[in-house]
C-alpha cells in the first residue's frame, strides 16, 4: 500500500513538474514581453537597414514549401537556387527542384522566364525597380522570387506592416552562423526570422506559417554564401537564348509553378 502511495506522489509530482514547465515556456512577465517586442522589432529594423545598405548582394538558397491534401497529408516540396541583386532595377534568380529547372533574368526593363527542362522561355514588359517586379509576380503573374518579402529596399516596411505581436527568442544557429531568433504574429500568418550577429545582420533562415489553412503548411527559406559589394562578381542580367529555346507564353511554362503538374489545387495527389 505504501508503494502505491509513494507511485501516486511522484506521478502527481511529475505531472506537476511537466505543468509548471509548460507554464514557463509559454508565460512571461509582461515587461520582459514589450522588452522582448522592442528588441526583436529593433533587430529587424537592423536588417532592413543593412540589406538597403547592400546594392549587390548573392546567395543561395533552400527552400522547404508544405502542401496539405484534401485527406491531411502535409507533404513537403525542397528545392534549392540563387539569387544575384543588383539594386535597384536588376535581379537573376534560379531554382531548382525535382520537377523544376527554371531561371528569371530582369534586367530594368524586361523580365525573362525561363523553363530549362522543356526550353521554353517568355518574356514580359516590366519597367521599374526590383521592388515593382517583386510586386508585379505575385499579384499579376503568381510566380514570387524565392524569399522576395528580404529582396525589397524596405524590409522592415514590408514584413511589418499586419504585425500584432513580436518576440525576441534569444540566440539560434543556422548553419554554423550565430543568429538572433526573432518571432512575429499577424492576423492570416506566423513567421519567424534569424539574422546573423555581428556588423553583418543578413538573413539566415525565414519561416511562414499560414494560420488560414489547415494543418499550418509552412514555407522556409535557408540562405547560404552570403555575399556583398566587392565579393558579389560581375552580374550579367541580360538574356541570351543559347539553347534556341522556344517562346511562349508565361502561364504555359508548367516549371515555374511553385508544384508540380500533377498536383491539382484543391484535389489529392
Amino acid at each position: 500500500m505504501r508503494n502505491l502511495a509513494r507511485q501516486a506522489a511522484r506521478s502527481l509530482a511529475t505531472a506537476i513538474s511537466a505543468l509548471a514547465l509548460a507554464s514557463l515556456v509559454v508565460s512571461a512577465p509582461s515587461s520582459d514581453t514589450r522588452a522582448g517586442e522592442a528588441e526583436a522589432k529593433h533587430l529587424l529594423k537592423a536588417l532592413s537597414d543593412y540589406l538597403a545598405a547592400q546594392k549587390f548582394i548573392s546567395f543561395g538558397f533552400d527552400t522547404n514549401f508544405e502542401v496539405v491534401t484534401k485527406d491531411g497529408h502535409k507533404l513537403l516540396l525542397a528545392s534549392s537556387g540563387t539569387i544575384d541583386l543588383s539594386r535597384p532595377d536588376k535581379i537573376r534568380a534560379t531554382r531548382t527542384g525535382g520537377f523544376a529547372n527554371v531561371e528569371m533574368i530582369f534586367d530594368g526593363k524586361t523580365l525573362t522566364l525561363l523553363g530549362k527542362n522543356a526550353n521554353l522561355y517568355a518574356q514580359v514588359e516590366v519597367p521599374g525597380t526590383v521592388d515593382n517586379l517583386i510586386d508585379e509576380l505575385r499579384e499579376k503573374l503568381h510566380k514570387p522570387i524565392p524569399g522576395a518579402d528580404l529582396l525589397s529596399s524596405n524590409v522592415y516596411d514590408q514584413l511589418m506592416s499586419e504585425v500584432a505581436e513580436a518576440k525576441d527568442l534569444g540566440s539560434g544557429v543556422i548553419g554554423g552562423t550565430e543568429c538572433d531568433h526573432l518571432a512575429f504574429r499577424s492576423k492570416d500568418v506566423d513567421w519567424q526570422i534569424w539574422i546573423a550577429q555581428g556588423e553583418r545582420p543578413y538573413p539566415c533562415r525565414y519561416v511562414i506559417t499560414s494560420k488560414t489553412v489547415d494543418h499550418a503548411p509552412q514555407y522556409s527559406i535557408q540562405i547560404r554564401d552570403w555575399k556583398t559589394g566587392t565579393e558579389v562578381g560581375a552580374g550579367n542580367f541580360g538574356f541570351t537564348n543559347a539553347t534556341n529555346a522556344r517562346k511562349m507564353d508565361a502561364q504555359e511554362i508548367t516549371e515555374l509553378r511553385e508544384m508540380p503538374k500533377h498536383f491539382v489545387i484543391g484535389g489529392v495527389q
